[in-house]
């Protein structure tokens, strides 16, 4: 069984129950089904569980490289010079991202993503801009290390598609899932 989740910020990826933030349990009554890879707290959109260990495997192995999609809003002006940055081997400290493939994202895009609640911190005299990054490897925070790095700090974040599966051909809506018959 593969399900596809469109998780809402301050949701953690995990079953049991936490002290401050809401658990799958909240959105998910399927039995015996578990995270394939994560989301950050902060993180929003796909999210794929599967009942399944070879497929988890396979989503979440960086071997595989299944492609990741990611939409980000991001503080700042792009500039081409520091946006080039994404699209190299990039150094972490603790690991080398290997290069992102990414582009702007246009109004029609932006005009798909909800509203998160609660809101990004809106700063008047700070712009931002939405890029899209697609990366194969998907380590702790990393799409948020490399644009930080690249000098935009991350205000959002949210995954939206693994591999064949994209959430916006889906049409859930915030906090649903289904059952997908496609393999990412």
């Amino acid at each position: 069984m593969l399900i596809a989740f469109n998780k809402p910020y301050g949701v953690i990826c995990q079953f049991s129950a936490h002290e401050k933030h809401r658990s799958l349990k909240a959105y998910i009554n399927q039995a015996n089904v578990y995270p394939a890879g994560r989301l950050d707290t902060d993180s929003e959109g796909l999210l794929l569980l599967t009942d399944d260990g070879k497929q988890q495997a396979q989503i979440t192995q960086p071997r595989h490289k299944i492609t990741k999609t990611y939409w980000v809003q991001l503080e700042g002006i792009p500039d081409a010079n520091k946006l080039a940055l994404l699209q190299q081997p990039l150094d972490l400290g603790d690991f080398i991202a290997q290069p992102a493939q990414i582009r702007l994202l246009n109004d029609t895009e932006i005009a798909k993503i909800w509203q998160r609640d609660p809101p990004i911190r809106v700063r008047k005299t700070v712009p931002d801009f939405w890029l899209q990054i697609q990366i194969r490897e998907g380590k702790n925070r990393q799409v948020r290390r490399m644009t930080a790095k690249a000098g935009f700090p991350c205000l959002r974040l949210i995954r939206v598609s693994i591999g064949r599966i994209h959430l916006f051909d889906l049409g859930l809506a915030l906090g649903q899932w289904q059952e997908c018959q496609t393999l990412p």
